[in-house]
């Protein structure tokens, strides 16, 4: 869009022509901030080094012929490089940059696994259908690549039957032997003994 505004001093009319242009500051994917346009800010006559999306070598030229070469083509300047001893801008289209880059953003994500640690907590009483409802929440909590923590509680005189709740882990691994293995034998932590099944790399990747 153009426009005009008139300027008076001394007498004397000056009239000001502008282009109303998009100002954008984007971000790429490694958190810095790019600019873009008239936000770059460059006075008209910096010389700074223009490539095109293609790769395309416009070399060496100012920043207003740069800027008026990027909008002739209906496309935008963007700032790569501030820190090169002549600056870097890039002629692109950024509507197109920002739809690719959020879209390998959500691809990136998607391929992302979270690894969380399940807790599974046990008493030295626990009777068997409780026993077994555990280990197959453990199970499921394996399959679905994620570390389990089995947790044996002692609670008062308990504390001098430690064999029960060593013998009750060895079940539990022993139950979930085909998805997941111990990452090291139980330890003693307070009152609670307490044994990490990390899963199996055939489990984890299903």
């Amino acid at each position: 869009m153009y426009g005009a505004c008139v300027l008076r001093g001394d007498n004397v009319i000056f009239t000001a022509f502008f282009i109303q242009r998009r100002c954008f500051t984007i971000k790429n994917t490694n958190g810095k901030e790019h600019e873009i346009n008239e936000e770059i800010g460059f006075a008209a006559d910096k010389k700074i080094r223009v490539i095109g999306n293609d790769g395309e070598q416009f070399g060496i030229v100012s920043f207003s012929e740069a800027l008026r070469t990027a909008y002739d083509r209906g496309l935008d300047l963007v700032l790569m490089s501030a820190q090169s001893e002549v600056p870097v801008c890039k002629i692109m289209d950024y509507g197109k940059f920002k739809f690719d880059r959020d879209k390998k953003e959500k691809e990136a994500k998607k391929k992302q696994k979270t690894i969380e640690v399940k807790e599974i907590q046990l008493t030295c009483l626990i009777d068997v259908n409780d026993f077994n409802t555990k280990v197959n929440h453990a199970r499921r909590f394996l399959t679905d690549g994620n570390k389990v923590k089995v947790m044996v509680k002692f609670r008062g005189r308990q504390m001098s039957r430690q064999d029960v709740g060593k013998e009750l882990l060895d079940r539990f691994k022993d139950a979930c032997s085909e998805l997941g293995t111990p990452e090291k034998a139980p330890v003693l932590d307070g009152r609670n003994m307490i044994m990490f099944i990390a899963p199996a790399k055939s489990a984890a990747a299903k």
